[in-house]
């Protein structure tokens, strides 16, 4: 007689997201304990697979655990226990970071069963799948653009989901990684003195990820390339811009002194600085 088990999260905090969606799927097996399970054997019960499988998972042993899941599909390939056993074996991939062959099963799962009622996580855990591999901004943001279109696709078709809602937080981390790695190729023309390549770089930070961390900086550093280009007036738009918008920013108060001449810090000139920026934006706006 078997009896209904509850399988183990994974033990990674940032997987948690991850963890809810896999015991979902987990939730469905019913699992016995029993001594180690020997080799897969042809012709043994669908469920019999399925739960040595899970039990393989649980004991961490996740190469196995695979392999039975494989084999509920090839012995059992028109039951409903194979679509479980597919997103199984990607979720197994996932949890040992083998990205693209997870990739891969998910892909698959989507394509064969777009109606089934774990195709919502599937399109998350696929989408993990990208955002795990995001990179430090120096290195190629290739993963990055991934996610975010895969973040996007979550939040499009199941808006009311659990999973739109972990997506929406990961996509404004994926914005702001986007948003980091143009901010570092502005910063590097700017240091060559390739001024004009630089504002395109701001300028696109400012235009496509408005609601990251990095719009203080890109305003000033776009004042900073206006006025070595000698393009005053653009520099005081800019700074008018970032007085706005962020009037207690460090950025700000660098802009200030840098139009000014003047070496101001918080607490300096304090009644004037607001003052200026208010007639600049005034007589821009």
């Amino acid at each position: 007689m078997t009896a209904q088990r509850t399988p183990i999260r994974p033990n990674r905090r940032r997987h948690r997201a991850a963890g809810m969606g896999a015991i979902l799927v987990l939730g469905l097996a019913l699992a016995a304990c029993s001594p180690p399970p020997p080799k897969v054997q042809p012709d043994r019960p669908v469920e019999e697979l399925y739960n040595t499988g899970v039990n393989l998972l649980e004991r961490n042993e996740t190469a196995r655990a695979v392999q039975f899941f494989e084999e509920v599909e090839r012995q059992h390939p028109y039951s409903a226990w194979a679509n479980k056993a597919i997103l199984m074996a990607a979720y197994v991939r996932y949890r040992t970071q083998k990205f693209d062959e997870a990739i891969i099963g998910l892909d698959r799962f989507i394509r064969l069963h777009p109606g089934s009622r774990e195709v919502a996580y599937a399109y998350y855990l696929r989408a993990l799948c990208y955002y795990e591999q995001i990179n430090d901004i120096v290195r190629d943001q290739h993963a990055t653009t991934k996610a975010e279109e895969a973040l996007n696709e979550v939040i499009r078709r199941f808006p009311n989901s659990q999973y739109a809602n972990d997506a929406k937080l990961k996509l404004d981390l994926t914005h702001d990684q986007l948003a980091g790695k143009e901010m570092n190729i502005g910063r590097w023309y700017q240091a060559r003195g390739e001024h004009q390549a630089a504002i395109n770089r701001f300028n696109r930070v400012i235009k496509d990820y408005q609601t990251t961390s990095h719009i203080p900086e890109a305003l000033h550093r776009l004042t900073e390339s206006y006025l070595a280009l000698g393009l005053k007036e653009e520099a005081k738009r800019t700074a008018a811009v970032l007085g706005h918008n962020f009037p207690g920013s460090e950025w700000y108060i660098d802009s200030y002194s840098l139009l000014t001449g003047k070496t101001v810090r918080r607490g300096v000139e304090e009644t004037e600085r607001p003052g200026w920026f208010s007639r600049t934006w005034n007589s821009v706006f």
